[in-house]
């Protein structure tokens, strides 16, 4: 293939978490994820509490448990949502970004409820809990999309071998 067969773009190619996190779906995904953080909140300090009264001593503890880990995933949801609306307004950097990043991590938790436990927490519990298991699923998909994007568009580094050689040639001429 030459030179001729190529398509050469006086741009850069675009980001996809540039354009994502300034995108409808973003703002949707935003959204969902703020009004799933609500939602759980009210649950967990109106209903879920009054649930949580009637449940046997070893289910308690699963239900403390799982709200503990729901929480937190929660927590890590909306984290990710703040920050990557930030950078689509504008208000930080991308870089700034990944620093945040390193701060808050999206990490999946594995339930540590037996299934019998599971199964005997109360059913809106359990559906807030795949609400917030699906959710995080698809933003560590996305958070991977753009990292990859991030980092297929990012310069590539200098060879160090191809610095010295040409560092060399500047030293000592085009002839040593």
């Amino acid at each position: 293939m030459s030179d001729l067969d190529v398509i050469k773009l006086e741009t850069d190619p675009v980001p996809f978490g540039r354009t994502f996190v300034q995108s409808d779906a973003f703002k949707a995904l935003f959204q969902e994820g703020m009004e799933l953080v609500e939602e759980t909140a009210a649950y967990l300090d109106g209903p879920g509490r009054e649930e949580s009264r009637h449940l046997q001593r070893q289910v308690t503890v699963a239900y403390a448990s799982e709200s503990m880990r729901l929480t937190t995933r929660l927590m890590q949801i909306a984290s990710w949502l703040l920050v990557q609306r930030a950078v689509g307004e504008g208000e930080i950097s991308a870089d700034q970004a990944r620093l945040e990043k390193n701060r808050v991590r999206l990490n999946s938790q594995a339930s540590v409820a037996t299934i019998d436990d599971y199964e005997a927490l109360p059913r809106r519990l359990r559906d807030l809990i795949g609400l917030a298991t699906r959710l995080h699923a698809r933003i560590m998909h996305l958070e991977q999309l753009i990292s990859e994007s991030e980092a297929q568009t990012a310069p590539p580094k200098e060879n160090p071998v191809a610095a010295q050689q040409r560092m060399l040639l500047q030293a000592f001429g085009a002839e040593a």
